[in-house]
């Protein structure tokens, strides 16, 4: 009997190009061998509003990419994932009734404000953004999208990872005392209206628990034990462990640091594991590519190939994802803003 890698590569070669298979760059190898297309969230996105012939659409991700690939989808497409169950406990951490008080509140500073929605959100926040004029944004293009936020307005509220948002804005030159914290747990956020009113940004409260595992101390270490190595880390990591790694970036930008690094050297990455696993196998023998620390997302690894099988096998209808229409529609806004810029 066909294994289940044999099976699934049969069932590719039947449905042909009207079946198209996104996989994140988080996923384990022997789900990505199956995927058309594999990338960073920006990427996936791209490619998923790219393929109007695909009738079924099938993303190995976690909740919000698959509802990100809906929205964008085409006319009489299906978005499936094969494990549902796989969310992103960070696009929790911000609900649309958080976000409308905390803009309320901001509002009555008198400035004019501007949402930007991380995409490791909910389907409901991103049209939430929509309607009030903003755009959402990606780790790998987070500076971009935040500079021209702020050119439309004087400031930007940046949901829901505080993370990212505090690296992005030192980035773009912003100084540390013009970015504040809203904690959605305290009453207006933990902000007084000064507070607000001298702030450039305010950024969410929230985080990914995978990149939060990242310290200053394992970075310490490492240039410690290995003094010739370099340090690159994800954005969503805490500010000092960006500031003290020697880059920050993407998945893809990671991936390209890797591609750059010298022949000889070693590269120690600050993110998901089975990204830093692939490229470790990828550049055996010219670079060395080490962890900071294993830290593994659990509902990336929900996706497997048993439940990729079964998927293409029965379709069951409780594997389809599906956004309310009126929530696609503004929410699509947000998601176009992004890829037009």
């Amino acid at each position: 009997m066909p294994n289940a890698n044999e099976q699934i590569e049969e069932l590719r070669r039947q449905w042909g190009r009207r079946l198209f298979i996104l996989g994140h760059l988080y996923q384990r190898a022997s789900v990505l061998r199956h995927a058309d297309a594999v990338g960073d969230s920006l990427e996936l996105a791209r490619q998923a509003a790219a393929r109007p012939e695909a009738e079924r659409i099938v993303f190995c991700g976690v909740r919000f990419m698959a509802e990100s690939a809906a929205i964008l989808s085409h006319g009489g497409q299906t978005v499936y994932m094969p494990e549902t169950a796989a969310g992103c406990p960070m696009a929790d951490m911000a609900t649309v009734e958080a976000a409308e008080r905390a803009w309320q509140f901001l509002a009555a500073t008198g400035d004019a404000w501007l949402p930007v929605v991380y995409v490791n959100s909910s389907a409901d926040l991103k049209a939430w953004c929509g309607r009030r004029g903003g755009s959402a944004c990606t780790s790998s293009n987070a500076a971009r999208v935040m500079q021209w936020a702020l050119a439309q307005r004087r400031r930007v509220l940046f949901l829901p990872d505080e993370h990212l948002g505090v690296n992005t804005a030192r980035d773009l030159g912003i100084p540390d005392e013009r970015v504040a914290r809203f904690d959605p747990r305290l009453p207006d956020g933990g902000l007084t209206p000064a507070a607000a009113r001298s702030a450039q940004i305010v950024v969410w409260k929230g985080f990914c628990i995978v990149h939060i595992a990242f310290t200053a101390d394992q970075i310490r270490r490492v240039r410690e034990q290995l003094p010739a190595a370099k340090i690159i880390v994800h954005p969503e990591t805490p500010a000092e462990v960006a500031r003290l790694a020697d880059a920050h970036g993407s998945t893809s930008q990671i991936i390209r640091y890797v591609a750059a690094a010298p022949a000889g050297s070693t590269v120690v990455i600050g993110t998901e594991i089975n990204l830093i696993e692939r490229l470790a196998e990828e550049y055996r023998g010219r670079v060395a590519v080490k962890a900071l620390r294993p830290s593994v997302c659990a509902n990336m690894a929900k996706t497997n190939e048993q439940n990729l099988l079964e998927l293409l096998q029965r379709w069951p209808p409780d594997r389809v994802v599906r956004v309310p229409a009126e929530i696609a529609a503004d929410a699509r806004r947000a998601l176009e803003r992004m890829l037009s810029l």
